[in-house]
């Protein structure tokens, strides 16, 4: 008797712990539609009644034509995200169309949570990432129709334009929300803003330039 309470014990403790420390790294339902209109957050979103959903859901019609490129950039980001595709909630996705006219780029940025894979589907794209400290190697290709590239988590990368025309590709990140950081935009257009001094010194740029990009960031 004394040995069967034992086991039942030894196995209970098993059960308790093998729940504690066990988890899903996959969601335990088919779809979490984002209520994008409820004030309760559980984590960010709480998930829709799957019997009110409909199949607007997971729709999006917005990669039919081009963003507005009429800017300094000369291109365009049109996101794919959960905000327009509630959809998207929880599945580590998101994708954006992005435009070029000729001599269009997007600036030196990064994703500090999502890796990017660029697929050029017209036109010609110069594509280029440099890794961290100590190497900051500069891996960079040239990529034509069909072509793909991919962008490692984290590391600061670049397109731009090489074509004689518009350039289109499209950029699909794994995370709902990978976020996006402008590295020219975070160091000069910090708010409040970092001391001109100490960037004209780490940058060995004379102040009033630096003031001057401060400005127009």
């Amino acid at each position: 008797m004394a040995q069967s309470s034992f086991f039942f014990c030894i196995l209970a403790l098993g059960f308790f712990f093998g729940a504690s420390y066990a988890f899903d790294p996959r969601p335990l339902q088919d779809f979490c539609v984002a209520d994008l209109n409820s004030t309760m957050r559980v984590n960010d979103l709480p998930c829709k009644d799957p019997t009110t959903v409909t199949a607007d859901a997971f729709f999006f019609r917005g990669f039919k034509s081009a963003g507005n490129t009429s800017n300094q950039y000369r291109s365009s980001v049109i996101p794919m995200n959960v905000a327009r595709v509630p959809g998207l909630y929880t599945l580590g996705l998101g994708v954006a169309r992005l435009d070029f006219l000729p001599g269009g780029y997007l600036p030196p940025h990064l994703h500090p949570r999502g890796t990017e894979i660029l697929i050029v589907l017209e036109g010609r794209l110069d594509a280029g990432f440099v890794t961290s400290y100590p190497n900051y190697k500069h891996y960079s290709k040239i990529l034509e129709k069909g072509n793909a590239f991919v962008i490692p988590v984290g590391l600061v990368h670049y397109f731009r334009n090489l074509a004689d025309k518009n350039t289109v590709a499209f950029g699909v990140v794994n995370s709902q929300n990978a976020g996006i950081s402008v590295v020219s935009n975070a160091t000069f257009g910090a708010k409040p803003a970092i001391s001109s001094d100490y960037l004209s010194k780490t940058f060995q740029l004379d102040k009033k330039i630096v003031q001057e990009l401060q400005s127009k960031s």
